[in-house]
């Protein structure tokens, strides 16, 4: 199903009396909230925040994105053969690291340079959008390959940015193409079961059929599954999990600590913030990620919007 829709009723787990039904497996990414919640989102977070030019820069890239994804001609459509062969074979239809990417991606990205053009931008950001431009196709192709290889380097920081924020409007495109009830999750929880990329951070439901589930929200595509709670998202183990936040921060942003593997993962309650956003909030939680990588612990994966930096 796609997010933020009426989950259907399930097969009731136990008895039918006062039993919960089954979660969703996975949610598909619904093209018109996915980049403006994000948008509306981080427009809120900014008010008295530290970061308050760049939350409100980051916000007119998603208002760019949402435009983006919205707007520009339907994309060609994945081969059904090849989407089912990838379910029956366990592996995500999208991999981002295999997938054949069609050129309507670059659509996406000349559709941020537009969109940013006409906004009171910073001047570097608007330098990197004019060094883009005239850049040969070749040279963006290559950026892309790195981006998905984990390949990109320091001075590729002003280029990753809009790559990686175009390659989220293709691959978002593709996954609210596709039938939920197609998919499967991987087993390596922790992938995404469409493109097979990281987590950018958690969320736990407070309302819904389920509330209380976990679900991870996917970096790339923004497809988001269904994660049993208590087990490490990495290394799959349990009984070693703190939660970690900031002293006088917002309780609805946690980072979920395991002392086995040394690696932590964002972690959104909407008990304590019905509003929270897994894009935005992960942004604006950058002082969190400070303190738990100060004390010893490795974040799970790179937001891809600040893979370099």
């Amino acid at each position: 199903m796609k997010q933020g829709g009426t989950p259907p009723t399930g097969k009731w787990i136990g008895s039918p009396q006062g039993g919960v039904t089954a979660p969703e497996p996975l949610l598909l990414p619904d093209l018109a909230t996915r980049f403006s919640a994000t948008a509306s989102r981080l427009r809120a977070l900014a008010n008295d925040h530290p970061m308050t030019e760049w939350l409100g820069f980051m916000s007119l890239l998603s208002d760019a994105q949402h435009s983006a994804a919205t707007t520009l001609p339907p994309m060609p459509a994945i081969d059904a053969s090849l989407v089912n062969r990838s379910v029956a074979a366990r592996v995500p239809p999208l991999a981002a690291d295999g997938h054949h990417r069609n050129s309507a991606w670059r659509d996406g990205l000349t559709k941020l340079y537009d969109e940013l053009d006409g906004e009171d931008i910073p001047a570097p950001a608007a330098a990197v959008i004019a060094d883009m431009r005239s850049r040969a196709i070749d040279d963006i192709e290559d950026l892309a390959d790195r981006f998905l290889r984990g390949a990109l380097s320091a001075n590729h920081v002003g280029a990753a940015l809009y790559v990686a924020a175009a390659l989220q409007i293709y691959f978002t495109r593709l996954a609210a193409s596709f039938d939920a009830s197609d998919l499967r999750l991987l087993p390596q929880r922790g992938l995404c079961p469409c493109c097979g990329s990281t987590p950018v951070s958690g969320l736990i439901t407070a309302s819904g059929q389920t509330p209380g589930t976990r679900y991870l929200y996917c970096s790339l595509c923004s497809t988001a599954w269904n994660h049993v709670r208590a087990v490490c998202i990495t290394c799959e183990s349990a009984g070693k999990l703190t939660l970690k936040g900031i002293e006088r921060g917002s309780a609805a942003v946690q980072a979920e600590a395991c002392d086995n593997c040394h690696t932590y993962a964002k972690m959104l309650y909407q008990g304590k913030d019905t509003k929270v956003d897994p894009y935005a909030d992960d942004l604006a939680s950058l002082g969190l990620d400070i303190m738990v990588s100060e004390a010893g612990w490795a974040r799970h994966a790179p937001n891809p919007l600040l893979l370099v930096g």
